[in-house]
């Protein structure tokens, strides 16, 4: 270690963050984006979700479901709306990570370390959401191009596609800190895990993401006009095959991103200040 590590300053977990001016904050947050990111350089297997999930997930709904719910031999539609709805589905996969990296990082003693550093208690959770964006933006990467391979059609505009990949990824963003939150408030990985699968699995299937809600008992239909993962997988489905009401469910997506990030940040970020 080297003697300026030992000797730097040390501040109270509880520290005021604004004596930390905006530049420092953004200096912060870059060295730790830098060590999140040589994190996984070291550890490539923290990689394969990213990378696998979405080649599996495409080929086993294309192939098992789509001709059930498109019709035998007609996958290439059923691509149409498989694709666009699990841009959605990834940022929900990508942000349970989070919550059990923090945890993990904690009973690993690596946030303790942090909370005694000079730095905002904000910057190291912002560098973590920082580097799972961009494992979010690999995985859509990979889940976009297995759907070209298979037959997806951009039939809206460039604007429109990359708009519907903005606002898949702020979703996911903002889906993160609830994870963050939950990582920091149970015990175990594990636990993070377990909860987080109670919630996924009843909005991943209990929404428009992969078959019309039109067959679903009524019950059930409500359900999936106010779950936000409906409202960002009709968005990006209008965006991408350009046609379909896309103001309405772009913005009800935007306002619960706005609405989860305000709620939960900064209960995360006080949480991390206050965990022992």
């Amino acid at each position: 270690m080297s003697t300026a590590t030992m000797t730097a300053p040390t501040v109270k977990p509880g520290a005021d963050e604004g004596r930390i001016g905006l530049r420092a904050n953004l200096r912060h947050i870059g060295a730790l984006v830098r060590r999140n990111a040589l994190q996984i350089k070291q550890d490539p297997e923290s990689m394969f979700d990213a990378l696998l999930m979405p080649i599996v997930f495409i080929l086993l709904f294309t192939y098992v479901f789509g001709g059930a719910i498109a019709g035998k031999g007609n996958q290439h539609e059923y691509v149409q709306r498989l694709v666009p709805g699990m841009m959605a589905m990834m940022g929900m996969n990508i942000a349970m990570a989070v919550g059990t990296g923090v945890n993990e990082d904690f009973r690993k003693g690596v946030m303790d370390r942090f909370r005694t550093m000079p730095i905002a208690r904000s910057s190291v959770l912002i560098a973590k959401i920082v580097v799972e964006v961009g494992r979010m933006l690999i995985a859509t990467a990979i889940l976009l191009g297995m759907g070209f391979l298979l037959g997806l059609e951009v039939r809206g505009s460039v604007l429109e596609f990359l708009a519907a990949i903005v606002l898949s990824t702020a979703f996911g963003a903002a889906l993160m800190w609830i994870f963050i939150l939950l990582g920091l408030s149970v015990k175990t990985p594990q636990a993070v895990q377990g909860i987080a699968m109670l919630v996924l699995m009843p909005l991943q299937f209990g929404s428009s993401i992969f078959a019309p809600t039109t067959s679903m008992p009524g019950w059930l239909e409500g359900f999936t006009k106010v779950n936000p993962l409906s409202n960002l997988a009709d968005a990006a489905r209008a965006l991408i095959n350009g046609h379909g009401a896309v103001a309405h469910p772009t913005l009800v997506t935007l306002g619960w991103a706005v609405a989860i990030t305000a709620i939960t940040m900064p209960l995360a970020v006080s949480r991390f200040r206050k965990k022992t």
